[in-house]
């Protein structure tokens, strides 16, 4: 499987609140599908099976039978990838961001050039002056 299938395969996984609801169970630690079926009883032990299936397929989910007993272990390496790949790309954007922002406050305003702030100021005021006078003229 690639890496795009993989990351659609986790918000796929990522996509279902049951599944959502056994990942946090799952981050207590390990548990058996029957404790996992206990713990969700609007659900039949087939629909937890096959939720925990999707759950495996996308790697979330690790499980192994010891005797008759199948523990389930939640593994996050693919969901911090998924973060990574995603999140982490808008991160880096913020954070630089932030650092200019504040780099900013701290150095004070930058000089702008005279003829720059004449015109944005007679802008401002051209667009106070005509809200007046269309405000003024509609009373009429």
């Amino acid at each position: 499987m690639n890496e795009a299938a993989r990351q659609d395969a986790v918000f796929r996984a990522l996509g279902n609140p049951a599944r959502r609801g056994m990942m946090d169970m799952l981050r207590a630690g390990p548990m058996t599908t029957g404790d996992i079926v206990l713990a969700h009883p609007g659900l039949s032990r087939f629909a937890v099976m096959q939720h925990l299936g999707v759950l495996e397929e996308a790697g979330l989910v690790v499980s192994q039978k010891l005797g008759r007993v199948r523990m389930n272990f939640l593994n996050v390496v693919p969901l911090r990838e998924a973060v990574r790949r995603w999140i982490g790309a808008y991160e880096e954007l913020w954070a630089d961001e932030l650092l200019d922002l504040k780099s900013r406050l701290e150095t004070g305003p930058t000089p702008k050039g005279p003829a720059r702030g004449r015109d944005q100021s007679r802008t401002a005021a051209r667009g106070r002056s005509r809200g007046v006078r269309a405000r003024s003229s509609s009373r009429g």
